[in-house]
């Protein structure tokens, strides 16, 4: 008897997740040792039969998933695939094209051109640009900085792809207080130093102070770089980009903008006046699996100066067959070489949303996160931390009486425990508070209202 197909066996399966998601517990049912069990065993002689790997895989692996492409998961900036992203992500590991080189996939390279094209206008950025399909945010804002290390060191006349960073000029790294993780891992990743960076004072909802950039700029006599911020992690705040514009340009300074889902702001009428300015910086960084709701290892690295780009990125070898003219070699504006065709999934979820769609998506989770902060602050045992101007709500549960840091844990873990929705904790400004962010394309006001009452329920 012939053995099932495993690409029919996996469509199936996944259809059946799928088409249970919105029902299941949104947390992992499993704890590691069981996971361990399940999917642990020697690795045996013989090969196993491939649909029977297949259907092994998903049964052994189920309890130790998260919904994390439901509707009621809110523990980070993770919204879920759009179905047709979702599907041209499957057709994406059928073709396996390597999307490093033209001569290696042409419609990979040229999905990715027009796509990139797309994103560039919906974002309201130069035309000129270039844009580059990265593993993440992480790395886009590794790109981002990189080409903004090259482009600083090359105005000092240093070439620091080929000479190094030993003996040329110090470049000084300016950030604000509230500066994401990935721009110190990239700080560190290029060799610039992440306890280096010249941290700014913010307000208090992270907005960097443009006085004190000021004054940090005054003191820095040499190539420099300023990171600001679009959509501060916990509070999705935006620095005032036009003031920090015109001082980076009075500086000569480099103004590399982290995005990674408060850039999509750019795309919503309402929400357009958080960003005004930043088509001014000089590089940007987002993620398309944040807020376009496509599947994982999707970042987009933007810069103006596409020389530069390509200068801190490409790589030259006489086996590496480049046609030039008129084509473009994806991988003169990664960090990698052998890559996935990330621009498939982007370009079918740019399609099936068209511009108004794309708007739509934003501005819906924007009106879903104010809701879901009116109906938590309807318990007097509730504070809300934050201005709710984007799709991050920061709430604080007041206990009766003792210790509202362990309260707000202990509601954390009883909500993750419940099953109903999954958010996660933070720290906000020395007080312990639940990090709730709405992104998912398939949320809705029932699934608001269902999740605030677990919420509240979990209070107590």
């Amino acid at each position: 008897m012939p053995s099932a197909d495993p690409l029919d066996t996996a469509a199936r399966l996944a259809r059946e997740y799928l088409a249970g998601l919105a029902r299941r517990p949104v947390g992992a049912t499993a704890t590691a040792q069981e996971l361990r069990a399940a999917l642990g065993a020697p690795l045996a002689e013989d090969g196993v039969d491939a649909a029977r790997v297949v259907a092994d895989l998903a049964r052994a692996a189920e309890p130790g998933l998260v919904a994390s492409a439901g509707p009621r998961y809110f523990g980070f900036v993770i919204g879920g695939a759009l179905p047709a992203a979702l599907a041209a992500d499957w057709l994406s590991a059928a073709w396996d094209q390597d999307a490093g080189l033209y001569v290696l996939g042409p419609a990979a390279a040229v999905v990715e051109e027009i796509a990139g094209g797309w994103l560039l206008e919906l974002f309201g950025l130069p035309r000129t640009a270039s844009v580059g399909f990265t593993t993440g945010c992480q790395m886009a804002n590794f790109t981002g900085i990189a080409a903004g290390r090259h482009a600083m060191l090359a105005r000092a006349g240093w070439d620091v792809e080929d000479r190094g960073l030993h003996g040329a000029p110090r470049v000084h790294v300016v950030v604000g207080d509230h500066a994401h993780a990935t721009i110190f891992a990239s700080l560190r990743m290029l060799g610039l130093g992440a306890g280096t960076a010249r941290r700014v004072a913010a307000d208090d909802q992270g907005r960097m102070r443009p006085e004190a950039l000021r004054a940090a700029l005054d003191s820095c006599d040499g190539p420099t770089i300023v990171c600001a911020q679009a959509g501060e992690v916990n509070t999705g705040a935006f620095d005032p980009f036009e003031d920090i514009a015109a001082l980076c340009r009075d500086h000569d300074a480099w103004l590399h903008v982290d995005g990674a889902f408060g850039l999509w702001a750019a795309t919503s009428p309402t929400r357009q006046a958080a960003v005004r300015g930043v088509e001014r910086a000089d590089s940007w960084a987002t993620d398309a699996h944040k807020w376009l709701n496509v599947p994982y290892d999707s970042g987009i690295a933007i810069v103006a100066d596409s020389a530069a780009h390509r200068a801190a990125l490409t790589t030259r070898a006489d086996y590496l067959v480049r046609l030039g003219g008129d084509t473009r070699d994806p991988a003169d504006y990664v960090p990698e070489s052998s890559r996935r065709a990330r621009g498939f999934p982007v370009y079918a979820a740019l399609r099936s949303l068209g511009r108004r769609g794309v708007t739509a998506l934003v501005e819906r989770c924007c009106a879903l996160a104010t809701r879901m902060a009116d109906r938590l602050r309807t318990s007097s045992r509730v504070e809300i931390l934050n201005d709710v101007v984007l799709n991050q709500v920061l709430v604080r549960l007041r206990p009766p009486n003792g210790d509202a840091d362990a309260h707000t844990r202990a509601v954390i873990d009883r909500v993750q425990r419940d099953g109903t929705c999954w958010l996660g904790g933070t720290t906000w400004r020395g007080k312990g508070a639940m990090r709730i962010s709405v992104s998912g394309w398939g949320t809705t006001e029932a699934d608001i209202d269902r999740s605030a009452e677990a919420i509240l329920r979990a209070a107590g």
